[in-house]
């Protein structure tokens, strides 16, 4: 089997018959083809098969009412005692209110979750999920927010009572394989979905992961969770796809996820790339302290941006925003954040 990654670029000075990647603000003129059985090669993007080429430039649809013709920022509200970074912070509606109001002048989603994965973390319950984030995001809704808010969630039953209190994305880090209703549920509701990619969970994932080759073994298995997931009825156009940085991935693994990003383009679904504050940047960066890692996480999401990411989860939304702001305006035509 062959696979095709799209070479990104944003260079003002574009080769006449260069296609424009997913709809987006990169174009490219070459694609590497990479395979099992034989070192990647380039050739010309006209060469790609018609179908393929036909994902990589179809323009994605709107998610929960945001075009995708720009990047995207999505806040993270945890509402935990133990996540690695803000654990315990935001715990109170209070808190998160205010923290989703400070997040909300340059994030366009909040996320809202109720259950750490951080490596290590064990299971919590469905009632104590529920407990921590419901009421965050009723109160949310009853503030007077009306951008949308996901719940980051692996669980029916937490999905279920979130979209009632007023979510209306499911972000699921398991991609339907934790819970076996998950997927009929987001079907049956009609709400977009992000699906993330992970080896195992998260008290066991970073115990001893092993790859044959990370990113063809992670872009085979999104794809194989994308079918799962069309299959239940939801459609593409409802489905975005995160290669799962740090989930079940050593630091290698999460450098040749983020080299080779552009490859996930193939798979039709727009991208959301969630580094912020993870280990890996503090262990390059050698910054211990996961709060001090903005600057990391800053340079990672631009790296994916610069590839034709689509939607950026980050702790930081006013300094990513500020440095989308910058790149955006050397590298396309018009300043982020315009209409």
């Amino acid at each position: 089997m062959e696979y095709f990654r799209p070479i990104a670029m944003t260079d003002a000075a574009r080769p006449a018959g260069a296609f424009v990647l997913a709809g987006g603000w990169c174009w490219f003129d070459r694609v590497e083809v990479l395979s099992r059985a034989a070192r990647g090669r380039l050739i010309p993007a006209s060469k790609v098969p018609p179908a393929v080429l036909h994902r990589l430039t179809a323009p994605r649809p709107a998610f929960a009412g945001l075009t995708l013709d720009r990047p995207r920022l999505m806040g993270i509200l945890n509402v935990t005692p133990d996540s690695f970074s803000d654990g315990g912070r935001f715990l109170a509606p209070e808190a998160a209110q205010a923290q989703a109001e400070a997040m909300a002048g340059g994030a366009e989603i909040i996320d809202v979750g109720g259950e750490s994965t951080r490596p290590g973390a064990l299971e919590v319950p469905q009632d104590a999920e529920i407990a921590r984030t419901v009421p965050v995001i009723r109160a949310l809704r009853a503030g007077g927010l009306t951008m949308p808010i996901s719940i980051d969630t692996r669980k029916s039953g937490v999905a279920a009572a979130a979209l009632e209190a007023g979510a209306t994305i499911v972000n699921d880090v398991s991609a339907f394989d934790f819970d076996p209703l998950l997927g009929p549920l987001v079907a049956r509701t009609g709400v977009p979905v992000v699906l993330m990619h992970a080896q195992g969970v998260p008290a066991s994932m970073q115990d001893d992961p092993r790859y044959d080759d990370v990113l063809l073994d992670v872009y085979d298995a999104l794809a194989q969770r994308l079918a799962r997931a069309e299959a239940l009825g939801i459609g593409r156009d409802r489905i975005v796809l995160d290669p799962g940085i740090g989930f079940g991935k050593t630091l290698a693994h999460n450098l040749a996820l983020l080299r080779g990003l552009s490859l996930f383009h193939a798979l039709g679904c727009p991208l959301l790339l969630g580094t912020s504050r993870k280990r890996f940047i503090g262990s390059i960066g050698r910054a211990e302290a996961p709060e001090t890692r903005a600057p990391g996480s800053i340079a990672t999401a631009l790296a994916g941006v610069a590839q034709g990411v689509q939607i950026t989860r980050v702790h930081d939304v006013a300094e990513t925003r500020q440095a989308l702001r910058l790149w955006q305006s050397l590298n396309t035509d018009h300043l982020e954040g315009e209409a």
